[in-house]
Formats: structure tokens, C-alpha cells, sequence
């Protein structure tokens, strides 16, 4: 390796950065962080921290706000000098509280599932969209297709405050429930804030006359209303201009019109939003502008008018702005909000803090699973490749400390299925160092020198590693951009794992090696050999299992689909019902868990939730439609001492919408589409068809057996099992490249023999390390479904079955599909001279 202390110094400063990003990984208290960094403590100051302590004994609210209530009018500022501009701020208390509580945090976010949260109950103003609608012949279906709406719009909007995997779900006939983990403070403000500016649009005209009517201070007319907007008068100074605006938007010029929004500068340069509208409000607006030249048209977002700018001209094109005394982050947000508009207005009708949905017995198991799922991967590498496994784990580590360095950078939230992926992540890391230690043991028995060995064997593995990972991260950088929620965050978490595991596998471990060498510290390295000179005529079966595993897998998906049906879908697909309890004594989550799986409401939510300004706390339970009053005679009937009784019950939407499920369906699709073209343009158009149908046939098997085991064990479809499939994508994919580089390696070197003995030679040549990686990501699983529990037992069956049939079907399906597609004969892979010297270096 060239410049060995560039890239020595390089993996000692990244694993420095990712150690530090990492610090401190879990949040300090916030009361003791106050009361440790004030400065000049004295009586006032032991009096705030008693009451905060009282507060937080009573158990009636956040530390934040219990700090606050503590607090109250006295003035903190002399205690937290060395806090800049503490002094100039409007409430000073809070923003010092905000500081120390952003120093308290710690760097690795958990999701809602680990800690829970802040819910919000906001509501949709359904006689807005009544009168927008008023020939509409089914009102109900028509509002809960704007509910539905408002969720996904919700749902972008959110998402700025990172891929925490929000709950996001239509609760009843006009209201959404709006779940994110772990906020602070300030953020909980800003989600707030995000939350009510949800972008409902209207243009109504103002009253030729409005002027008139105000300077006489006459009554405001039938179907009018007075509006103010705010604009910046001859001085300078912002003044409040007040117009008369009709009530109803112009020609139905109202909600989700706008194509796009961006920020721009009038003649001023004052910030402005620049906005296009969808062909269908460019018409109506063409109408209104040619009808009403001379006339005020105001601009009026989410019940507030920001402008009402003179039509001087028709506005034909479609095209418009609005300005007003913006700064440029308010109109950077005002864009934003533009680009997802919704039919009806939103009110913020509650908040409240909310436990996690797994008990911590689910939390343990599944961190502990994830561990097993370490240790026995490392204990394989160690024993069967002996130093070099050695080596492996402490590439394996260090891809541990970079992974979670860049993932606390970037802000990613950890939730239980994805710390599930993480490993998982970690388990396919394996594959490259297998990859290298093979072709390590190739180069060795063809009598190289270690030294020499090595050098080749990272040499000859380097394109297939580049090639395998390359294909992931085609994937899972769609899924980022593509995706939404869970799909994005999966997204995240792939691409960070494969990069690190790109990276320590190819500079990590060929340091070591080098450094070994160097010291003359081994002569040579042992390892265990699984099989040795296979032998097997792989595609002598393959078309009566490529032609059994089809029907298979089809037969069953229609028999899901035909027979079980709704029963595939459990709430996050499908919604359910509510029931919201109150309770004398606190029932132990896992307890009610178990309970509810007795009676099959095994993927009930389960959580307790307070209310932000009040110490009641409830229990909330969220199962399968029709199961409400099964839920509350099982729990009463378990826990009588906890004397439960109903406060309320309701239907809830799903919290997966059509839009993730699309998200997901669409990049799944987008990323096969990269794929295939990078496998066509590195490979042969054939070896990419090969690939795709055959992760297509991984899907469809494994939706397939999922869809027995919903009959047999009563499996249903969640969110987590979504991020399987899309595991199950990138591991199957990763598989056959690696097998299809063999073959084209093969047909380059000349190999003689028919091109389907080069074909089987191929898949017996890389036998060895299909079982290896496979069965090292299967060990992994293996710990999450043995031991995790809850949610990942799901992840993890799914993905058990993936890794199965994505082994198979590098050999059945890809590998017989190439033959089949080139009638048997040898494919124009190489140029003659270039086999012809290859084949030479080959023998020698």
C-alpha cells in the first residue's frame, strides 16, 4: 500500500472524529447540569433547585418545565454569565435553558420506540373543506381523503427534524396524532411551530371599496372579513395596513395549487416567494388576473394575509409572488410550507409527553440480541480464519466506532428495528474481509509468498468488493432521497454501513497485515478450509428448482392475498382501534404485551401518556380494528388492581400512509433500475437482467412465506418488516455480484470448457465464501430472532428467509437465467490477448 503513513494517520484522526462525535453518548440530567455549571450559587439559587426537585419527585412534568415552573420570575442571568447574549434575549430564562440542555444531550438519539417523546393532537377544519366542496356527493369519503393527505404532508414537514421515524396517523373523523422522540425544548417549539404552518392557500380578492369602508369605519359587509397584513411604511418601520377581504378564495383558487416555491429579492432586494402553480390554478388564476385588472388580490396562507398585491396586468403564465416584511429564514419557511399545501387548515389542539411504545424488557432483549449477534460473528472469524479473523475484528470495531461517529454527526435517530439494521449491516461487512481472505488462500496455494499473497489478494478482491458495495449503495442512496420515515432513515443507516465497511475492510486490515510484515511477526497465516475442490453440477437442477421456487412463490403471494387478505396487515398498514385508560395502579408494559398476545394483539402499541400541562397520566393501547372490546375485558380481567377504566375509544389511522408505502415501492423500483444499469455497464446486459430477476424473485418468495406464516403463527405485515425487504434487496444483490464477477473473471482468463462449466466452475469457486458470508449474516439474524423480541422478531424472520432464498438464488435463478439467456453459449466477455496474458500470469 503506497503513502502507509498518510492512511495510518488518516484511520487514527477518523476514529479520533468518531470517538469525539460519539461524546457523550446518553443526555445528562438537566437539573443537575443547572445546578453544576451555575456560577455564584446563593440562597435563591438552593431554593430554585428544591422546588425543581420537588416538582420532578411529583412526577407532573419534563425537567425543562418543572426548571422553568421553579424558576419563575426570578432573574438566572448572573448564574450563567459565561452564557453570551444571555442578557439581550426577550426571555432570558429560556434561552439559557435551551443552552444547557443542548450541552446536556447526548449524541446518540433514540427513537420513540427507546424513549418516547412529544405527541401532538392537531385538527383539520373540516367546514373549511365542507364549503370548498359543496357539490361534493360523499363528503365523508372526500374528508378522509384530506385527512389522509394532511398525514403525508405532516410528514415532509416533520421530517426536517431528522429521520426520527415519526408516528404520524389520522385519529378519529378530523383529527391526526403526530408522535417524535426525544425533542428538546426547542425543538419541541419549532415542531410546534412547523406543525401549524402547514400551508392551507387561498387568494381571495379584497373589496374594491375596502379603503372607504375603513376610512369611514362602516360596518364590514356580508361574506368580508377585516384583515391585517404587515409592511414596511416610508420610514422604514413596519406598520399594520388593514383590508377588506372576502371570506371564500377566488374561482376555487385554495389548497394544493402550488407546483413550486423558492425564495427571491424584489427591486429592494427584500426577500420574496416566487411561487408556480399547477396547470389546473394556473387557469383559474389566468381567469381571476384577466377579470379583476386594477384590483387588490390578497394572499392569504393559513389564515393569515401576508400581501395583497395589485393586478396591474393578467397573469397568464401561471406564476406569482408574494412579499411582505420577511426575513430570509421566514421566507426560506414560507417556501418550504408552500411546496405541500394542504385542502383544509390545521389547529394544534394538544401536547403531550409520551412513554416509549416497548417496555424496557423489550429494549434489553433487543440490545442484547444485537450483541450476541457481535460477539458470535467475531467468535466465528476468530476461529476459522485464526489471525486474519483477528484481523477482520478489529476492522470490525473500528467499522463499529466510525458507524455510530457518523451516525451521531449527522443526526441520525436510533430506533430498535434500526439498531436491528446496524448489525445487520455489520454481519454484511463480513463478506468483503471473507472475500479477501479467500482469494488470499488462492493466491497462497498457488505458492506465493505471504507478502506476495497478500498483495494479490487484495488486488484480485478489490473489484469485486467495489463492485458489491458500489450496487448497495446505489440502493440505499435512492432510499434517502426517494424515501420517507422508516424508508429514508433504513436508507441512512445502509449507506453510512457500507461506506465504513468499504473502508476498514480495504485499508484497515491491509495496514495490519503490513504492519506484521514489516516487524517479520508471521511467516505465514492459518485458516480453516470448509470445502475444498467442489465439484457440483449446480445447473444440471436449476430449471426444475428455477420453475418450482416461481410457482412457489407466486402461488403463495395469491393465496395471501386471496385468502388472508386484510389479516396480512397488522395497525401500522391498516389502523385500529384506540383505547385510552386511566388507572390507579401502573401495569408493567412487557405485562400488558404478554397479555395481548394471548388473545393474538401481538402487534399492539402500547403506551402511557400525560398530558404536558397536567399530571394525569394514561394508559393508551392501540390494537387491531374491532379488538376494543376484547383489549378492555383482557385487561381488566389481568390487572384488576390497577382498577382500569376507559376514558375514551376510537378508530386511528394507519401510521404507515400510502405515501411511505409509494416511497418505498418507488425506490425499491428506482434503485433495481441503478442497479441494473451499473451491472450492465460493468458486467453484460445479461448478468444485469440475471441480478434483478433475480431479487425480484427474493421478494416475491419471501412476501410469499411471510404470507404461511401469517396463517400459521399469525405474522402480520408492519413497518419493520418494509425495512426487511428492503435489507433483503441489498443483500441479495451484494451476493450475486460477486458471483457474477468470478464468471467474468473465468471467461477473460480463457477458462475452457462450455460457458455452463464455466458457469459451475464459477459457483464452486466461490462456494466456500457464499456459506461463509451467508452464514455469518445468518448467525447474526439468527441472535436478533432468538433473542430480540417484539418488532425485530419480525425484522428478523423476514430477513431469515431473505438471506436463504438470496443465496439460492444466486445460483438457481441469476446464474441459470445468464445461461439460459445465451442459449448456452459463451457470452464476448475479454479481449483474446488480454485472456491470453491473464491466463499465462493464471499458470504461473
Amino acid at each position: 500500500m503506497k503513502n502507509r503513513t498518510f492512511w495510518v494517520v488518516a484511520v487514527l484522526v477518523l476514529i479520533a472524529w468518531a470517538l469525539v462525535e460519539v461524546y457523550p453518548p446518553t443526555s445528562r440530567d438537566l437539573i443537575q447540569e443547572f445546578a453544576q455549571r451555575a456560577e455564584g450559587k446563593d440562597a435563591v439559587f438552593t431554593n430554585i433547585l428544591q422546588r425543581a426537585e420537588l416538582y420532578q419527585q411529583a412526577g407532573t412534568n419534563s425537567e425543562f418545565a418543572n426548571l422553568v415552573a421553579a424558576i419563575g420570575t426570578n432573574d438566572i442571568t448572573g448564574y450563567f454569565k459565561f452564557i453570551n447574549d444571555a442578557t439581550n434575549q426577550l426571555n432570558p430564562t429560556t434561552f439559557i435553558l435551551n443552552r444547557i440542555q443542548h450541552d446536556a444531550t447526548g449524541k446518540i438519539k433514540l427513537g420513540l420506540d427507546l424513549q418516547g417523546g412529544t405527541a401532538f393532537l392537531v385538527g383539520m377544519n373540516t367546514n373549511a373543506l365542507a364549503l370548498a366542496e359543496t357539490n361534493s356527493v360523499n363528503r365523508e369519503q372526500d374528508t378522509a381523503n384530506a385527512l389522509s393527505q394532511a398525514v403525508e404532508v405532516l410528514r415532509k414537514r416533520v421530517d426536517q427534524f431528522g429521520v426520527a421515524e415519526p408516528v404520524i396517523q389520522p385519529v378519529g373523523a378530523n383529527e391526526i396524532l403526530i408522535q417524535l422522540p426525544g425533542l428538546s425544548q426547542a425543538d419541541k417549539e419549532a415542531a410546534e411551530a412547523e406543525i401549524s404552518k402547514a400551508a392551507y392557500l387561498e387568494f381571495r380578492m379584497v373589496k374594491e371599496d375596502s379603503d372607504d369602508i375603513l376610512a369611514n369605519h362602516e360596518p364590514i359587509p356580508p361574506g368580508y372579513e377585516l384583515m391585517k397584513c404587515t409592511q414596511k411604511g416610508e420610514n422604514g418601520q413596519p406598520e399594520t395596513v388593514p383590508y377588506v377581504v372576502r371570506k371564500r378564495p377566488e374561482n376555487g383558487l385554495e389548497g394544493n395549487i402550488v407546483k413550486s416555491a423558492m425564495v427571491g429579492r424584489d427591486s429592494l432586494g427584500q426577500p420574496t416567494i416566487e411561487f408556480t402553480l399547477t396547470d389546473d390554478g394556473a387557469k383559474r388564476f389566468a381567469d381571476v388576473t384577466t377579470a379583476n385588472v386594477g384590483r387588490e388580490l390578497a394572499i392569504v396562507l393559513d389564515g393569515t394575509l401576508y400581501s395583497a398585491p395589485r393586478i396591474n396586468t393578467p397573469i397568464i403564465n401561471g406564476s406569482g409572488e408574494i412579499s411582505g416584511d420577511f426575513t430570509i429564514e421566514d421566507a426560506e419557511q414560507l417556501a418550504t410550507v408552500l411546496q405541500n399545501p394542504l385542502r383544509a387548515p390545521l389547529e394544534l389542539e394538544s401536547s403531550s409527553d409520551v412513554s416509549p411504545t416497548l417496555g424496557s424488557d423489550s429494549i434489553h432483549s433487543g440490545i442484547r440480541a444485537s450483541l450476541w449477534a457481535v460477539i458470535m460473528v467475531s467468535l466465528f472469524m476468530l476461529v476459522y480464519y485464526r489471525l486474519a479473523g483477528l484481523t477482520a475484528n478489529i476492522a470490525l470495531i473500528t467499522n463499529i466506532i466510525i458507524l455510530m461517529g457518523v451516525m451521531c454527526a449527522a443526526g441520525v435517530t436510533f430506533t430498535l428495528p434500526g439498531i436491528a439494521g446496524v448489525v445487520l449491516t455489520i454481519g454484511m461487512a463480513v463478506d468483503a474481509n471473507v472475500l479477501i481472505y479467500e482469494r488470499l488462500r488462492e493466491e497462497i496455494a498457488k505458492g506465493k509468498s505471504l507478502r506476495g499473497a497478500i498483495a494479490a489478494g487484495y488486488a484480485r478482491a478489490f473489484g469485486t468488493i467495489f463492485d458489491s458495495h458500489v450496487t448497495t449503495l446505489i440502493s440505499s442512496v435512492i432510499l434517502i432521497f426517494m424515501g420517507t420515515g422508516e424508508v429514508k432513515g433504513f436508507g441512512v443507516t445502509l449507506t453510512i454501513g457500507v461506506a465504513a465497511s468499504l473502508f476498514t475492510s480495504l485499508v484497515v486490515t491491509r495496514l495490519i497485515f503490513d504492519f506484521l510484515l514489516d516487524r517479520n511477526l508471521i511467516k505465514s497465516l492459518g485458516m480453516f478450509h470448509l470445502i475444498r475442490s467442489a465439484k457440483v453440477n449446480f445447473m444440471a437442477v436449476a430449471k426444475p428448482l428455477f420453475i418450482l421456487t416461481w410457482t412457489f412463490a407466486v402461488l403463495a403471494v395469491i393465496y395471501g392475498g386471496v385468502f388472508r387478505g386484510a389479516n396480512l396487515f397488522g395497525v401500522d398498514f391498516r389502523g385500529g382501534d384506540s383505547t385510552e385508560f386511566s388507572f390507579v395502579q401502573k401495569i408493567g408494559m412487557d405485562d400488558i404485551r404478554s397479555a395481548l398476545t394471548q388473545i393474538g394483539e401481538k402487534g399492539a402499541q402500547i403506551q402511557y401518556e400525560k398530558n404536558v400541562t397536567g399530571g394525569e397520566q394514561n394508559l393508551q393501547v392501540t390494537s387491531s380494528e374491532g379488538s376494543a372490546r376484547n383489549v378492555q375485558q383482557t385487561l381488566e380481567r389481568d390487572f384488576p388492581q390497577a382498577k382500569l377504566s376507559v376514558v375514551q375509544q376510537q378508530h386511528v389511522g394507519a401510521s404507515v400512509g400510502q405515501d411511505v408505502r409509494n416511497s418505498a415501492i418507488e425506490a425499491s423500483l428506482m434503485a433495481m433500475f441503478g442497479i441494473l444499469v451499473y451491472v450492465a455497464f460493468r458486467y453484460e446486459f445479461s448478468f444485469a437482467i440475471g441480478a434483478i430477476v433475480a431479487v425480484i424473485h427474493d421478494v416475491v418468495l419471501t412476501v410469499g412465506c411471510y404470507c404461511i406464516a401469517n396463517e400459521i403463527s399469525g405474522r402480520q405485515f408492519n413497518a419493520t418488516v418494509v425495512a426487511a425487504v428492503l435489507t433483503i434487496i441489498g443483500f441479495s444483490i451484494n451476493d450475486k455480484v460477486v458471483i457474477f464477477d468470478r464468471i467474468r473473471e473465468d471467461l477473460k482468463l480463457g477458462m475452457r470448457g462450455t460457458f455452463k462449466e464455466v458457469i459451475n466452475a464459477a459457483l464452486n469457486q466461490t462456494l466456500s465464501r457464499t456459506i461463509i458470508t451467508s452464514g455469518t449474516v445468518f448467525i447474526a439474524t439468527a441472535c436478533l430472532y432468538l433473542f430480540g423480541g417484539g418488532v425485530i422478531n419480525d425484522f428478523a424472520f423476514t430477513f431469515l428467509v431473505g438471506i436463504v432464498t438470496g443465496t439460492y438464488s444466486s445460483i438457481y435463478i441469476a446464474s441459470a437465467f445468464v445461461l439460459w439467456w445465451h442459449k448456452g453459449q459463451r457470452p464476448n466477455i475479454g479481449a483474446s490477448a488480454v485472456t491470453i496474458q491473464n491466463a499465462a500470469t493464471a499458470k504461473a
